[in-house]
């Protein structure tokens, strides 16, 4: 095994993050110093309404961009291995060719909202969760399926076989169509007891096995480049892929939770919570998921739909006075209001939502809005909604058994003081920062680091991640926050009939003349 202290010319695994709006790949050494790293975007396309789709060959090219400049930078001969991680939930229609016969279909396309719920509704619908892991809900792959059987009979017919982002862009590289465990245990197809296809959710998805990709765990080795990918990332075509896993879980590793109690949040477009535990579990009431790490670890806890997007749209919606990039004015502004923003609340419900009630019918809204209330006033609701939404999270992990004595986090709206401030006053603990490490793309080369023999396993990330900063809560901003929280919570209740009669009405009310 190779010395986790090699100098300068020792090893390193690239991280490749498949995001939702970005990819990015990152240089790690085994003792896990960052040494390149590069970041390549694309957007998320609504064609219509409830529809969230990107184009596969664009974060396919982001995928080839970003390693071909991190190898560069670090020399290719350094390169021992590529490791991925992806988004979860993703869908695509493949042709016999492996050709995309349909656009990516992301975690945050609603448009089987109506067969989440019929299915959810229906007898065997919690258990479906339970033995699958993964909840019935718009975001998965198993429901969306269900929606192209029923919807789209003709383009069902024609596809040839079904996979997500990671398992088409390691097509194009490698030349085979395999998942992972973890990716695959979020599809709402994989029975978690077996590792294997579900034979309940392949005949609601009206499919066969024959139709997904080969699985494998989330150490497999994938021989090397084709040709043309060795071509399009300057790297030796015998370099080896490790299939990797998904982002959730990775972030864990890559922010060292892997160990009882100690959970990992991340805000990037969405968010999540999450622990990592020794077997499989899905709480009675079904309001948690589990999903696969590695051999004997799974990842069990909670994710939103409404994370930085939120942020993004308060900029649009609220200040494009503030220019293209206004983040840093818009959280100045929300920094001038108290804590509770005056008794303004926001369910930031922008993509539908998740966690803990797993259903895509809540929408957006402000409620407690007086004439005394501004912009400022506006975006910190926003801000403090999607914290609202996490500390539901947790509250629903701690009820289903799952200790959580401490709280890593990470993502884009980390580099913020007032997030940082605000995520702790909301969910009323401490919250540990690790220095600057990508959590999931971090998280994706240890899995790589401990598939190619370069660490002893992916134990060590416990140690390898460091804590810079620990902010603990405000005591009066904490009890404000939590005063608040049952009237948040109950919001989602109070207002779904509102909500499903709005979905209803969609048809009728056009955003646009």
């Amino acid at each position: 095994m190779t010395d986790p202290r090699a100098g300068a010319a020792g090893p390193v695994v690239v991280g490749v993050d498949i995001g939702t709006t970005a990819t990015k790949a990152v240089a790690f050494t085994p003792a896990g110093e960052q040494l390149a790293c590069a970041s390549a975007g694309y957007p998320l396309e609504a064609p219509a309404p409830g529809r969230e789709e990107q184009d596969p060959r664009r974060i396919l090219e982001a995928v080839l961009t970003t390693v071909r400049r991190v190898a560069a930078e670090v020399g290719p001969a350094r390169v021992a291995g590529l490791s991925f991680s992806a988004a979860m939930h993703s869908l695509l229609g493949l042709s016999a060719a492996g050709e995309p016969l349909t656009g990516l279909i992301t975690w945050a396309d609603a448009r089987a909202g109506a067969q989440a719920e019929r299915l959810r509704a229906a007898p065997g619908g919690l258990e479906l969760h339970r033995r699958t892991g993964t909840p019935v809900h718009s975001m998965s792959p198993l429901v969306k399926l269900v929606w192209f059987r029923e919807e789209e009979p003709a383009l069902c017919a024609r596809v040839a076989a079904w996979a997500g982002i990671k398992e088409w862009v390691l097509l194009r590289l490698c030349g085979e169509l395999v998942t992972d465990h973890s990716v695959a245990s979020a599809t709402g197809l994989l029975e978690l007891s077996t590792l294997d296809w579900d034979a309940e959710a392949l005949d609601l998805a009206g499919l066969g096995p024959d139709r997904l990709p080969r699985l494998v765990p989330t150490t497999h080795v994938l021989p090397g480049l084709t040709a043309e990918a060795a071509a399009a990332t300057g790297l030796p075509a015998a370099t080896p892929v490790v299939v990797g896993a998904s982002d959730g879980p990775l972030a864990n590793l890559g922010l060292g939770a892997v160990r009882p109690g100690v959970a990992a949040c991340s805000i990037g477009t969405s968010g999540a919570l999450r622990v990592v535990v020794d077997r499989p579990v899905v709480d009675p009431r079904g309001r948690v998921f589990c999903y696969a790490l590695v051999p004997g670890r799974w990842v069990v806890g909670g994710a939103i739909n409404n994370g930085g997007v939120v942020l993004g749209w308060a900029g649009d919606a609220l200040a494009p006075d503030l220019g293209d990039e206004p983040e840093e004015e818009l959280l100045a502004l929300a920094a001038r209001v108290p804590a509770g923003s005056g008794g303004l609340l926001m369910l930031p419900a922008l993509l539908g939502e998740r966690a803990p009630r797993w259903t895509s019918i809540p929408r957006g809204a402000y409620v407690g809005l007086t004439r005394a209330h501004r912009r400022e006033h506006l975006v910190r609701a926003a801000l403090e909604g999607v914290c609202q939404q996490l500390a539901l999270v947790l509250d629903s992990m701690r009820e289903a058994g799952l200790p959580v004595t401490e709280i890593r986090a990470t993502g884009g709206f980390a580099r913020s003081p007032l997030w940082r401030r605000l995520l702790a006053d909301v969910l009323g603990t401490e919250i540990s920062f690790a220095p600057g490490h990508d959590g999931s793309g971090f998280g994706a080369a240890l899995l790589g680091m401990q598939a190619l023999g370069l660490v002893p396993s992916v134990d060590v990330a416990a140690d390898l991640v460091t804590v810079a900063e620990t902010v603990a809560p405000d005591p009066h901003d904490a009890a404000v926050h939590a005063a608040l929280r049952p009237v948040f919570d109950g919001l989602h209740d109070a207002l779904a009939p509102s909500f499903t009669a709005l979905r209803d009405l969609a048809g009728r009310l056009p955003l646009e003349r």
